[in-house]
């Protein structure tokens, strides 16, 4: 419920200096414009902006006094969120997130057409690659300005003290960890996959304690398995190490170690352009360590 102690008086405080200049039009720039900020955000403002992202169907079709009651804060904070992002009310704000379902719920026909139409019959299959590279370089380059080393650091070092790394991602996210499985197989580091046809992954995660770790993927719309998985491991004591997509994802608030990867997209359709050379990075990196802590283990002559 709203916390009936709230005070507006405090969440105005800075009310009048909008996020920027230019107002979101589409959720991927709403969503970058709250990231940006969300350091200086007054804690309701910052609450109401975390369940948006972390629910964006429930913005969309929600009413205002359902909305509020969820994230458990007051109605009048929904539209003080909205003024703030530059928007004249909610119901403007809300506009944004159903446009975001409309394009989610296109089918794959649907964005087909409207990479042909984007620019003509022009360029054909060879400009629709040119964009998905374009966006891949675009991600990548953004990986490569971002990327804090001594994250990567940490990550590696968690992972390679694990008896068992277990790698846990559903959907748009499965590739990663099917290549992840490969990789350190390779490499002679224990690990296990999280799937399985006879539905025996709840078997499978019951294995895992704090002298494992987990390697968890997932992006937004978050699979629900996925985050549920992850909150009764951390609860366990087992280390996560996460892969997603904003401060914001519930990933982030139970993981130890948590990287920030935000894929450019072409035509509604995303890369896994940095996800897939952060894994790569990080198997190898846990292979290496490895390779190093047995090295220094050897019984010298």
């Amino acid at each position: 419920m709203p916390d009936e102690n709230e005070k507006p008086e405090q969440e105005r405080t800075g009310m009048s200096e909008i996020f920027t200049e230019e107002l979101p039009r589409d959720f991927d720039g709403l969503r970058a414009t709250i990231l940006a900020q969300r350091e200086r955000l007054p804690k309701r403002i910052a609450q109401i902006a975390a369940y948006a992202l972390d629910n964006p169907d429930e913005i969309a079709f929600g009413t205002a006094a359902s909305i509020a009651v969820s994230a458990g804060v007051q109605p009048s904070t929904l539209i003080r969120f909205a003024q703030h992002l530059g928007f004249d009310g909610f119901t403007s704000l809300q506009g944004v997130f159903r446009e975001r379902l409309r394009e989610r719920n296109s089918s794959y026909e649907d964005r087909l057409n409207t990479l042909r139409a984007g620019e003509g019959a022009s360029g054909g299959n060879h400009r629709i690659l040119d964009g998905f590279l374009t966006a891949s370089r675009k991600s990548l380059d953004v990986m490569s300005r971002t990327l804090d080393e001594a994250t990567l650091d940490r990550a590696i070092a968690t992972l390679a003290e694990a008896e068992t790394i277990y790698i846990l991602a559903r959907r748009r996210s499965f590739p990663i960890a099917t290549y992840l499985a490969y990789a350190l197989g390779k490499l002679g580091v224990r690990n296990q996959l999280v799937e399985s046809a006879a539905g025996l992954s709840p078997e499978i995660i019951s294995f895992a304690t704090p002298k494992d770790a987990v390697l968890v993927v997932s992006f937004s719309p978050y699979a629900p398995a996925t985050i549920e998985d992850a909150r009764g491991l951390a609860e366990r004591g087992v280390p996560l190490v996460a892969i997603t997509d904003s401060a914001f994802s519930p990933l982030a608030s139970v993981a130890q170690i948590w990287f920030e990867v935000a894929e450019a997209d072409f035509g509604g359709f995303r890369t896994l352009s940095s996800t897939m050379a952060l894994a790569m990075a990080l198997a190898v990196g846990v292979g290496d360590a490895r390779q190093a802590g047995r090295r220094r283990r050897r019984p010298r002559d």
